[in-house]
């Protein structure tokens, strides 16, 4: 039978579904109210009408009042629009589970990007064996950080799970019971998660997704392209931030570390013992089943008690599965050999530890740490360092902290934060003593901007006791405009350090680096940042080969186009020979784990993708920028950076940002345990200010601005200058640069000024309005002039239509929210307000929430 066309399978499989499984939740009692589940397609009705015919917020909900309810009170008016914006909290939530029902309907499970389909375009052009060779080494490190991005509770979670299931089995009574309890379960959290509860509520996300989702790839390698023979690289890691992120983050301690490091090997050991329960069912042969009695019996004790004294390893339970396995082979005819296979890869992909902890901290913060420690130990009476190291040159420094070495005691240490800093290194020790190496190697500087910040970190590494090699990773994180362009200044200087090349050796010649597109495109624009970090992979890759070093990137990378998201794994297929590119790692967070990762289906195929993107470049294609087209982007990134500073400096730029956006609401929010900003201050400093509120209150204005500001001044100049052919020429001749654009276009198609359309006639802040709305639509207007289409994404249909439905959802939040802000600035003018200024301001909050969640298809 024919299949479908793509858009067709999603009209039929989601658009209409949600329009039957919507009508039932709409006459769902939840409240004492009946008739909000009636009023709400009628206030829906009168904010899309009345946005095209011009109205503003403000006049939108009056208009509704007047026609529809008769002489309400205040109070009634509040009530009910808190009540819609329950309501379409859970319609975005029905959305979700519709769409994460449908997926492998609407997705081609094994087409283009698929491993199955990377194989057989393998065999068809004879490349099986490069095909081999090129996942012998290649990775992908997903990196799950519990950045605030998404706003759903882990109950709220579970019921999507239940209702993406009944919708599957279109099982209409339980459908009904779930939309019963979704609209009972309340969506907001009470009280502010620490790191712990952040960590738990990803761990949901390991062990009922990835743990499965990851055997599954692994194991269609080993059979299908290995032909079942062993595999020695995992191909898949993962990665943990919760707990190990002290970024900015107060409230992550020493001791959150070790419990979420704990909770992570209880985790995968209670996952193993789950299937050796199981696999005793099918073995129940001599000899096989005495060993799987033997381990469930070990996993029991070490999932029920965390025991001081660790005496069971992955290489212990290794060793047992695989005498189980030569009995099962050369005894029992290799009957259900498959499952114990399934098994023994997983204890070999996610060892005792289930997933990486990063540790992560501000190179600020290190370097006045680190300045304590030089201090103290003199006080101690300590001679590691001279009595001068304060006043010597910085190469001076380097040389000293390259041969530094000992075993420091927090206890000599006099600040607060020079303890909590060493305490984190012990606390690593501790992690590899008990979860394996990979339970925490990895140290990550954020705001690296200098050799020395990475040379401090290794030498607190160095003294706190690692025996012969030390068996850490020391990751610069490099963010802004200027530290891109001296990265490769910074690998030269470390690389040229005999001390740390040997430490290199020992961590088998690889060095991670960390590029942060969030910080990049708040610090320098959409195209600078992007393009930056493209030049300076390239800097970074010539350099480490320089020195006979695989460089390994680590991309830092939100959910929106503007901090990195989009369509990631088409942005790895399309980096060319100049960019190492033997490990693929970013970090995944919010609604982009949700929404790319969220399901066994959703999980498995867009972890494919990124290995297929990988496999692309490598061994099929390789995109490379020539001469011309690297002149053009480097112009256009540059008029782009001009513009976008400029209208960072712009005088009104944050007040318009605190007085118009929901930038202060984000802090009040209890979404994540991080707060907004990194300093105390009261005033609005913009470098202090973080990405993600940054990123999402222009989102919630739909604005989207750092997805495009700035990318249609410099695509004007090429059109004024009679040169807009070349960019043609190059949009359709680079994946690179389709990629980056198509990016943006998504952000452009989330964008709607409509609704602040009212704010051009504002006295204070009018012009700034226009200002941006004017770059809006001429970055459209020379959009569609490059692609030759009627509207934005008209390629990709199926996101398009997603989008508009997700838009269409949100809208009468969207109209409650600026309803809100206008209602706050105009109460704020007199005095005594202030009881109801803070009801306005919690329906600001409230409405953050369905506003964030709809956008989970930004990644």
């Amino acid at each position: 039978m024919a299949r479908l066309p793509k858009l067709t399978r999603f009209n039929d499989n989601v658009l209409s579904k949600y329009q039957i499984y919507n009508s039932i939740f709409m006459t769902l009692p939840f409240d004492t109210i009946s008739n909000t589940g009636v009023l709400l397609p009628l206030f829906h009705e009168i904010c899309k009408n009345g946005f095209d015919n011009g109205n503003n917020p403000t006049e939108i909900v009056d208009l509704f009042f007047q026609k529809y309810q008769e002489n309400p009170s205040d109070q009634n008016k509040k009530d009910l629009l808190f009540l819609f914006i329950q309501y379409i909290e859970r319609q975005v939530v029905l959305f979700d589970a519709i769409e994460d029902a449908a997926f492998p309907i609407v997705n081609n499970m094994d087409g283009i990007g698929t491993l199955r389909n990377s194989k057989e375009i393998a065999i068809l052009n004879e490349k099986k064996e490069e095909l081999k060779k090129h996942l012998e080494d290649f990775k992908v490190r997903i990196v799950l950080t519990a950045h605030p991005t998404q706003f759903y509770p882990g109950s709220v979670l579970g019921i999507i799970t239940d209702l993406d299931k009944a919708i599957q089995n279109d099982d209409l009574l339980l459908i009904k019971k779930l939309l019963a309890q979704l609209g009972k379960t309340p969506f907001y959290k009470k009280a502010k998660p620490t790191p712990y509860d952040e960590a738990i509520s990803l761990i949901w996300y390991l062990e009922n997704v990835f743990y499965h989702s990851i055997s599954k790839i692994y194991n269609y390698v080993q059979q299908h392209i290995y032909d079942g023979e062993p595999l020695e690289n995992e191909i898949i890691d993962l990665g943990f931030w919760p707990g190990g992120d002290r970024d900015g983050n107060p409230f992550v301690t020493t001791k959150i570390t070790l419990d979420v490091a704990e909770r992570l090997r209880q985790s995968i050991l209670r996952s193993y013992y789950g299937d050796v329960k199981r696999l005793k069912r099918r073995f129940t042969f001599d000899g096989v089943q005495e060993i799987l009695a033997k381990v469930e019996k070990r996993l029991y004790k070490h999932v029920v008690r965390s025991y001081k004294k660790v005496n069971f390893s992955q290489k212990i339970l290794l060793s047992e599965l695989e005498a189980a396995r030569e009995i099962v082979k050369t005894k029992h005819n290799s009957l259900f050999i498959e499952e114990l296979n399934d098994f023994i890869n997983k204890v070999r992909i996610f060892g005792f530890h289930f997933a990486t902890l990063d540790i992560r901290q501000d190179s600020r913060v290190h370097h006045k740490a680190f300045t304590q420690i030089v201090d103290d130990l003199a006080a101690d009476g300590d001679t590691t360092f001279p009595k001068n190291y304060h006043h010597l040159s910085e190469d001076e420094q380097i040389l000293i902290l390259s041969l530094v070495k000992g075993n420091i005691d927090p206890k000599i240490l006099s600040d607060e934060m020079s303890v909590k800093t060493i305490e984190s290194i012990y606390a690593l020790k501790t992690i590899q003593a008990r979860n394996g190496e990979r339970g925490a190697n990895r140290y990550i500087i954020s705001n690296n901007q200098s050799a020395l910040n990475v040379m401090q970190t290794f030498a607190m590494l160095n003294l706190c006791g690692f025996e012969n090699e030390l068996p850490v990773d020391v990751i610069p994180l490099f963010e802004t405009v200027d530290d891109l362009e001296n990265s490769s200044d910074v690998m030269r200087t470390l690389y040229s350090n005999q001390a740390y090349r040997y430490h290199l050796t020992k961590r088998k010649n690889k060095q991670t680096i960390m590029l942060g597109f969030s910080d990049g495109t708040k610090d320098g624009g959409y195209l600078m940042a992007n393009w930056g970090i493209f030049k300076a992979k390239e800097a970074l890759t010539k350099i480490s080969r320089e020195f006979d070093i695989e460089v390994i990137f680590f991309d830092g990378r939100g959910g929106p186009p503007a901090r990195g998201g989009g369509k990631t794994h088409q942005f790895y297929a399309s980096l060319g020979p100049t960019i190492e590119d033997k490990e693929i790692q970013l970090t995944i967070q919010g609604q982009t784990i949700s929404s790319n990762f969220g399901t066994l289906n959703s999980s498995q195929f867009n972890l494919e993708q990124l290995i297929s993107s990988g496999i692309k470049n490598e061994v099929f294609t390789k995109d490379q920028l020539n001469d011309k087209h690297r002149e053009i982007i480097e112009d256009l990134a540059d008029t782009s950076y001009k513009t976008y500073v400029n209208f960072k400096n712009h005088p009104q730029f944050l007040p318009y940002l605190e007085k118009m956006s929901t930038l202060k609401y984000y802090a009040k929010t209890n979404i994540g345990s991080r707060p907004s900003k990194r300093s105390n201050s009261d005033t609005l400093d913009f470098s202090a200010l973080r990405a993600i509120p940054f990123v999402g209150s222009w989102s919630q204005l739909k604005q989207n601005v750092p997805g495009f500001f700035g990318v249609g001044t410099a695509l004007k100049k090429y059109e004024e200058a009679g040169r807009f052919d070349e960019i043609i020429e190059f949009y359709n001749a680079s994946d690179f640069f389709k990629t980056l654009l198509e990016n943006s276009m998504m952000s452009l198609t989330k964008s709607f000024f409509g609704l602040t359309a009212y704010m051009a006639d504002d006295s204070v802040f009018g012009e700034f309005w226009k200002l941006i709305f004017k770059e809006y639509e001429t970055t459209k207007r020379l959009f569609l002039k490059l692609t030759g289409d009627q509207e934005l994404m008209e390629n990709f249909p199926i996101g398009k239509a997603s989008i508009e439905m997700r838009e269409n959802i949100v809208l009468p939040l969207l109209t409650i929210q600026q309803y809100a802000l206008k209602q706050i600035q105009d109460l704020q003018k007199t005095d005594g307000n202030i009881k109801e200024i803070e009801v306005y301001e919690k329906m600001v909050m409230r409405s953050l929430f369905g506003n964030i969640n709809a956008s989970r298809n930004s990644a």
